[in-house]
């Protein structure tokens, strides 16, 4: 596909969308696991929040987005030292914001990245809890899942409670953890959140082309429709020109969503046509 400011990809939908968690967020350490997250932390810190601190993904603050990928030259701009001892500060404080992936999420916005089946004899071996556990219960969260589907939004629970979700039956004496706030999913068909009643996982945005119906059909749990619910924003002319020159000038996120197709599938409908 060739890439111009009319013709946006997906995963540029999802990068743009996703630097939006971070808007209002003021001085926190955002934390952006696998490229994706990591490119929408970069680009919100140069759009809707310059506050934001970023790491060089090692040890140090930085002033701007490292680049992803062959660096050919580009040195870090280095602000500061963040050891473990200050990232933990920051996350067991509050002050952080991470965007992961999980492999299976459920209408509780519980997450699991550990094991596939029973955990005693499990189908499929993988991450393990990590860092799911004390994150999710100590500063906000949100999630990018690149193929929305009921594999990944799957019905009950997920198979391995990592990461805590709305769930009161899970809290210790039926208590919501203090630090508990789950703000938004990404994924190739929409943006939702978890703004409906009780906490219910609900539809926030579709991406172009999408229907409501279609986002129903491959989750595996009842979703909160909204009385309207807008279309994602498509990137900004500003925002391709960062992702494309600035964060990502290799273009490794061409190889994040299978075949790399277009943000607005109604264009893609058109041209075979």
């Amino acid at each position: 596909m060739t890439q111009t400011t009319d013709t946006y990809s997906l995963i540029e939908l999802c990068i743009a969308a996703g630097s939006e968690a971070w808007t209002h967020d003021g001085e926190v350490l955002a934390t952006g696991i696998t490229l994706m997250p990591r490119l929408a932390a970069g680009l919100a810190k140069l759009t809707c929040n310059p506050a934001l601190m970023l790491t060089d993904g090692e040890n140090h603050f930085v002033a701007e987005p490292v680049p992803a990928g062959p660096r050919n030259g580009y040195q870090p701009k280095i602000e500061g030292w963040m050891p473990f001892a200050r990232t933990f500060d920051n996350l067991w404080g509050g002050k952080r914001h991470a965007m992961v992936v999980p492999t299976q999420i459920d209408r509780f916005g519980q997450t699991n990245i550990s094991v596939i089946g029973d955990h005693a004899k499990p189908k499929a071996a993988l991450l393990g809890a990590r860092g799911y556990p004390g994150n999710s219960i100590s500063h906000p969260n949100s999630y990018f899942v690149p193929t929305h589907n009921t594999r990944a939004f799957v019905a009950g629970e997920v198979d391995y409670v990592c990461g805590v979700g709305y769930n009161p039956a899970r809290w210790p004496d039926g208590k919501k953890p203090r630090g508990l706030d789950l703000r938004r999913v990404i994924t190739d068909l929409a943006v939702l959140d978890f703004g409906g009643k009780d906490n219910a996982m609900r539809v926030r945005s579709l991406h172009p082309g999408v229907t409501f119906e279609e986002v129903q059909e491959n989750t595996g749990f009842a979703l909160e429709r909204p009385d309207h619910i807008p279309e994602t924003k498509a990137p900004s002319a500003e925002q391709l020109k960062l992702i494309r020159e600035r964060l990502d000038p290799h273009n490794l996120r061409a190889t994040l969503i299978k075949g790399n197709p277009v943000g607005d599938r109604r264009l893609a409908k058109t041209e075979a046509a």
